[in-house]
């Protein structure tokens, strides 16, 4: 991929970027149809292996290509500088992925606990012992670098290009799981990656509606190797929800940037609530710690994250309370933050992680950082706070 790519993200190509294939409505139009109608032989009808399913001059059945999916794929492509295929969830397009590259072995550390599930799902499958290294293991040809960034649930981020030259020397894949830094915040192609994931589900669906996945590699061949594995698993994403993503994406450029500023912001502000003092209303003794990429800095080897994270920082991130019934109770204290589970919805949300993820700290909060204005968050935390700060002797 070509070094000078800004981080910018056009709503031109968001809104535009699929016009060849817009029929003569301005809203796209939905079709729940499974087949469709096969031409006459007058009509110069070809075999429908012979159509080019990039660009599909008609449709057969929706397992293999439909109209609003091709739209929803050429964005996604365009955006990400790449070739992007949509599978009807995050963790059916990390299924994918391992089927794609078919490692030997996965080095893979931390991260989202679904992917870690479908990685023991895809070993059961191929009744063979695939070891799990560390990301930070020596590297043997065959292995597959699973790097998740910036990471769930902390928001943290991990130096891309360093884990790509180091499965490259031996000529292994690097798969970015790039969830919460979506276009315009990270191109992990810029710096090395293989393969890119997105739940979209989650920033480029943004409104908590629909469920979606995407891969995105680098070449036509890699897509058409997918998009067949795709058709043969069956793992393809439904007509609505492809309808839903497409309408979600002309939106990105607004959503993403504005959810990325509250969301440092906030982050901010909360961190100076961090240990026994009080700070500006927020009473001290509840949280112990918070976590955002803007706080990292350079590490030791020289990286650092702002030089990856060009377009913003992520709009998702995690606190550390100091008792577990603090993080219990804080989700159902919030007027504005809805207690829930997933990320990247235009409304904010909180979440005692443990809920969803077995292996989390009792203490753990995720917050998902919405549109709406940052002072009505800080207000709303700030309450709660208080109210739990008022209960302490109860808790």
């Amino acid at each position: 991929m070509p070094s000078d790519i800004k981080p910018a993200l056009k709503g031109t190509r968001l809104i535009h970027g699929d016009s060849g294939f817009a029929g003569p409505e301005v809203a796209p139009s939905i079709s729940v149809s499974t087949t469709f109608r096969a031409p006459h032989p007058d009509d110069g009808a070809i075999s429908s292996y012979e159509i080019d399913l990039r660009n599909p001059s008609r449709h057969v059945y929706s397992r293999y290509t439909q109209q609003v999916s091709t739209r929803a794929e050429h964005i996604l492509s365009e955006i990400n500088h790449g070739y992007a295929l949509t599978y009807a969830s995050g963790l059916s397009a990390s299924y994918a992925a391992l089927v794609f590259f078919q490692p030997k072995r996965i080095a893979i550390t931390g991260g989202y606990h679904g992917c870690h599930n479908t990685i023991g799902v895809y070993r059961k499958s191929r009744n063979a012992d695939i070891p799990i290294i560390d990301l930070d293991d020596e590297y043997q040809p065959g292995d597959l670098c699973w790097l998740e960034t910036p990471l769930n649930p902390t928001g943290e981020s991990r130096d891309i290009k360093y884990y790509a030259d180091k499965i490259h020397k031996v000529g292994g894949k690097l798969l970015v799981d790039s969830t919460f830094g979506p276009p315009p915040l990270q191109y992990p192609f810029n710096f090395g990656a293989d393969c890119v994931l997105h739940s979209a589900t989650k920033y480029f669906g943004g409104h908590s509606d629909m469920l979606g996945g995407v891969l995105i590699v680098k070449t036509s061949q890699e897509w058409s190797t997918l998009h067949n594995d795709r058709t043969y698993i069956g793992n393809t994403m439904g007509s609505l929800e492809a309808w839903l993503l497409l309408r979600s994406l002309r939106t990105l450029h607004l959503r993403v940037p504005r959810q990325s500023k509250t969301a440092t912001a906030l982050a901010q502000w909360l961190k100076g609530a961090a240990g026994t003092r009080s700070f500006d209303g927020i009473p001290g003794g509840i949280i112990e710690k918070v976590w955002h990429s803007s706080f990292q800095g350079k590490d030791s080897r020289g990286f650092d994250p702002a030089t990856q994270m060009q377009g913003g920082w992520n709009a998702t991130f995690a606190l550390l309370l100091t008792k577990p019934e603090y993080a219990s109770f804080l989700p159902h204290e919030l007027k504005y933050f809805v207690p829930a589970t997933s990320l990247g919805g235009v409304e904010s949300l909180i979440e005692h992680r443990i809920h969803s993820d077995p292996g989390a700290d009792p203490r753990l909060i995720r917050i998902s950082v919405g549109i709406e204005d940052l002072e009505d968050l800080k207000d709303d935390l700030r309450g709660a706070f208080q109210k739990l700060h008022a209960t302490k002797a109860k808790l």
